[in-house]
């Protein structure tokens, strides 16, 4: 019976394609885009794109405009600054110069008011080529001719099938720049899960899950929801944005809760309701929501020409993403630099978006503007409208709107009631107009989750003083700010002692350095020192300094004018302070540790940060956002994954504290941060398991002959993915919990599994894993290779004369021959293959041959001798090609002649020699390739080959050619 799960063109990529059919998208066949871009060079679908920019741009386009056109986007620079530009062009942006009126017109690509004036294609095996290099997306989409969104599809059962994907997607980014200069979204999927993300973000942590309402896992409804024209196009135009960041160009594509949020805000702009309440957890992307939202507003006719406001942190003032707005279309913006200066715009009745911050709003004189078509947007709304200040703002603008944003969700005190009033809780009974929660994002990957642990008791303060002077003080409960948090601390007097004990200081700081050294900078990754104030932020500074190097650690707290000299010994100026927060964000830069008190607790985001060592006391919102600077998703450059955060706690709050500490609904905070005790319970419990489930089998075996076993039980593909998918898991815990005593017990059965993993992944997937290995992981496979249970590398055969000899000599079973040779092989090629183009064909069989093997579709003894016959070909192409003594380009033809069947392959590989002298631009010149194609097939017609068969060898031999 044939496996309706396993064929990828069938269950995914012919299904998708229906599916967009039935909502209106028509199919054109490969060969049909082929001739209407006008060959594989090309990028827009030529005619379609002219008679619809005509169509849409009736009074001034013509057709040699629509030619200038389609040239301007199919040159622009093959990188994410081409990219901009063609999304300008596509969002109605960009101008272009109309000769008959003599001056710059705005045009138009798509048409967002009628969708149906749009047409709409999808196509499969979209073919492009820059000459140099070929690609092949699986599914590509069209609006107007151009192509905007591409789907790279993979079989259900592949194994990681989603990072197979993503390779690929890289690939065409490395090789073909130019078609992913125009293309601005991407999907990956294989029924399972459904991702997208935007070009030129090729990390996997900004992949996003799409999710819908109606949709929930049905595939067919995730891919109608995705593609629905008018949601699509919404997407394209108001969801992505480009931002400038470390003056670095990125591009951004919402999330869904995001976009929902953004159409709630609009929905809610236009009624007669006045207020309301967004809850997205820290680290969901609430300023981007902020951001669009605003746009939306100000651009929305119904308003009537508005003004918004949007008030905002000194923290996300400082990020250069509000100096950046008019790329994403707001013309008119205004950055209040102080009180006059904001009491100015709203005198004069400023259009448009204003930002600002909540103190500005001081002193304002009331009614100082009436109108009711201004909207304001407030960040950490819990904090900035409470008391005078919140008075100002809303007896300033009396008939305003008000929507208030949250990071954390509102408390269960009197301050968090009053937010509540203050923003309306009249949709829902939890009072929020939209809600992401803390276990949603995790879920859906925004965020990492949190894990936490106690410092020794001797290091934590007394539990009955932290609990009598700050958890049971009725003021410090629902604390939403840390100037109110400082103010509470500065009278615990006893606490404040204990904390800043010189002899406690020097204990905690060599805990920290020992704890970082050994367990978070193996991991690659950084951490912050929370002091309970800038004194203290001092103390710990010149004892870290006296047991790492200086430029180890830094210091980041705000100045005051009557600071001691002490303190001022570490203030910083701004520049100082922008390029230490850099650095910060960057692996291998120093500092590796920020030792703060307030500064960078809130709205300062550095993924590489993963690990906090609390030393200040928190509560309530103050805690929730200051342990979520750790919750960021990371991804090296080698594709290593933070997994989760991490607290170390020398205060106690995590203690039996931690529902005392946060006084907000159970349901709100689910998931919030988990005992690190959780994950050394999981780790045993696998470790048992797994010495029954994997290492049984081995058990008194020889390292090699352990191999052999181990390469023929996991010789079924589901068997290895279940192992691959368990030893993940295992190692992303033994990454967090080591080192610690507790792992002696089971260090060396963990090593021997570390073992198994790679050498399966290097057998059977072709797959160097030292980059793949968590880095904990990869250094004990390291340490302990030689002392190990099982050999965990497969030994690499130099390919020459003597190879056959030393196999034949070989005491290793066959099937690890086989994946030496296999492996062995594919280096010698790769190594080789630019100077000895005539090697790729042959490691093209190589090839298909493992393949074969790994699929159980030939025995061990069969590939090996076929293998025996590829080390073979290798040394007589090696020996041919000295004593012929060709160009290494005509000697490849000669070869590839020979193995097509070609008569006299000698002498048709000199008159290709003649051929390629006549057309040295061959490679990237459209007209000199045709000619070598038409002479390669005139040669393979008169050596009578099949005419079926010339197309496939035409195409194997220019392959090999281009080397």
């Amino acid at each position: 019976m044939t496996n309706i799960f396993g064929n990828e063109r069938e269950s995914v990529q012919n299904r998708l394609i229906e599916y967009a059919k039935e909502i209106g998208w028509e199919y054109l066949s490969p060969e049909d885009v082929l001739r209407l871009k006008g060959g594989k060079s090309g990028i827009i679908l030529k005619e379609c794109f002219i008679n619809q920019s005509q169509k849409l741009n009736s009074r001034f386009m013509d057709h040699l405009m629509g030619e200038e056109l389609i040239r301007n986007l199919e040159k622009v620079p093959a990188n994410i600054e081409g990219n901009q530009i063609v999304w300008e062009y596509l969002k109605g942006l960009r101008n272009v110069f109309v000769p008959n009126e003599k001056r710059e017109c705005n045009v138009k690509f798509i048409d967002t008011n009628n969708i149906e004036r749009n047409i709409f294609h999808v196509t499969d095996e979209f073919s492009f080529t820059n000459g140099n290099n070929s690609i092949r997306p699986d599914i590509v989409f069209f609006i107007n001719g151009i192509p905007i969104f591409f789907v790279e599809t993979k079989a259900p059962k592949t194994s990681e099938g989603i990072s197979k994907a993503m390779e690929q997607v890289k690939k065409y980014h490395r090789h073909c720049p130019e078609l992913l200069a125009v293309l601005q979204i991407y999907a990956l999927t294989h029924i399972i899960k459904y991702y997208y993300s935007t070009t030129w973000n090729m990390s996997e942590k900004l992949l996003f899950n799409w999710k819908d309402e109606i949709a929930e896992n049905d595939f067919e409804m995730l891919v109608k929801t995705f593609f629905d024209k008018k949601k699509i196009i919404k997407t394209l135009m108001d969801f992505i944005l480009f931002t400038r960041q470390d003056d670095e160009l990125k591009k951004v594509i919402l999330r869904p809760h995001q976009m929902r949020a953004i159409e709630k805000i609009v929905k809610r702009a236009k009624s007669s309701k006045k207020r309301g309440l967004v809850w997205h957890t820290q680290g969901s992307g609430k300023t981007y929501t902020m951001i669009v939202a605003a746009e939306k507003i100000l651009k929305n006719p119904i308003f009537e020409n508005p003004t918004v406001i949007m008030l905002i942190d000194r923290n996300e003032l400082e990020t250069q993403l509000f100096g950046n707005l008019k790329s994403i279309g707001i013309e008119h913006l205004e950055i209040a630099k102080n009180k006059r200066n904001l009491r100015e715009f709203l005198e004069a009745d400023r259009r448009g978006l204003i930002v600002s911050m909540i103190h500005k709003f001081e002193g304002m004189p009331a009614k100082i503007n009436e109108r009711d078509n201004i909207f304001v947007l407030v960040d950490e709304a819990h904090r900035t409208t409470g008391g005078t200040l919140g008075n100002y703002l809303m007896g300033a603008l009396p008939n305003a709107t008000y929507i208030g944003f949250t990071g954390t969700p509102i408390d269960k005190t009197s301050s968090g009631k009053g937010t509540f009033i203050i923003f309306g809780q009249d949709d829902q009974p939890q009072g929020y107009m939209d809600k992401y929660s803390i276990a949603e994002s995790i879920e859906d990957g925004t965020t990492v989750p949190l894990h936490y642990t106690l410092a020794p008791n001797e290091l934590r303060v007394d539990r009955d003083v932290l609990e009598k002077e700050f958890l049971d003080l009725a003021e410090s409960q629902g604390v939403s700010d840390f100037q109110k948090l400082n103010k509470i601390l500065d009278k615990a007097v006893n606490l404040k002692n204990m904390l800043k004990n010189k002899e406690r200081i020097k204990k905690v700081a060599k805990f920290v350095v020992n704890h970082y050294k050994n367990t978070v900078y193996p991991m690659g990754y950084k951490a912050f020192l929370v002091c309970v104030d800038r004194e203290a932020c001092v103390l710990y500074k010149k004892e870290l300094d006296k047991l790492l190097p200086e430029d180890c650690s830094k210091v980041v707290y705000s100045s005051n004018y009557n600071d001691t000299s002490d303190l001022e010994e570490y203030h910083l100026s701004d520049d100082e302070e922008k390029r230490i927060r850099k650095s910060f964000r960057r692996k291998d830069e120093h500092p590796y540790i920020l030792i703060v008190t307030e500064k960078l607790l809130t709205g300062f985001d550095a993924p590489i940060l993963y690990c906090m060592y609390l030393d200040k006391p928190m509560r309530d919102h103050v805690l929730l956002q200051a342990i979520a600077r750790v919750n960021r998703p990371y991804e090296d450059e080698e594709g290593r994954k933070k997994s989760s955060g991490f607290v170390l706690d020398f205060i106690g709050i995590f203690d039996k504290n931690l529902k005392k500490a946060l006084s907000f609904a159970p349901e709100e905070i689910e998931g919030v941060a988990y005992d690190i005790q959780v994950l050394k319970d999981s780790f045993v419990e696998f470790m048992e398991t797994a010495k029954i489930k994997y290492l049984s089998f081995i058990v008194g075996k020889t390292p090699d002959k352990a191999v052999e076993t181990v390469l023929d039980h996991f010789n079924e593909e589901d068997v290895r993915n279940e192992f691959y998918e368990e030893f993940r898991e295992l190692s992303e815990i033994y990454e967090i919990i080591s080192p610690d005593k507790f792992l002696r017990n089971y260090i060396e059965d963990y090593e021997t599994l570390a073992g198994m993993y790679k050498i399966l992944r290097e057998a059977y997937e072709s797959i160097e894993i030292e980059k793949e290995l968590l880095r904990k992981t990869a250094n004990l496979v390291q340490k302990y290779t030689k002392s190990s249970n099982i050999t965990s590398t497969l030994d690499i055969y130099e390919i020459n004369d003597k190879t056959l000899e030393t196999i034949e000599q070989s005491t290793a079973p066959d099937n690890k021959k086989v994946f030496n040779l296999i492996k062995s092989i594919e280096n010698h090629v790769d190594f080789n293959a630019s100077s000895a183009p005539y090697l790729i064909s042959i490691g093209e069989k190589a090839e298909s041959i493992a393949l074969l093997y790994k699929n159980r579709q030939k025995n061990t003894q069969e590939t090996l001798e076929e293998l025996k016959h590829i080390i073979e070909e290798i040394n007589i192409a090696k020996k041919e090609e000295v004593d012929k003594n060709m160009p290494v380009e005509v000697f490849s033809i000669f070869w590839m002649f020979k193995k097509e069947g070609v008569n006299n392959p000698e002498k048709n590989a000199t008159e290709m020699e003649k051929v390629l002298e006549e057309c040295p631009h061959w490679r990237v010149s459209e007209s000199h390739k045709r000619v070598v194609k038409r002479r390669l097939i005139s040669i393979l017609i008169k050596s009578g080959m099949n005419k079926s068969n010339i197309s496939s060898s035409v195409e194997k031999i220019m392959k090999v050619m281009k080397g």
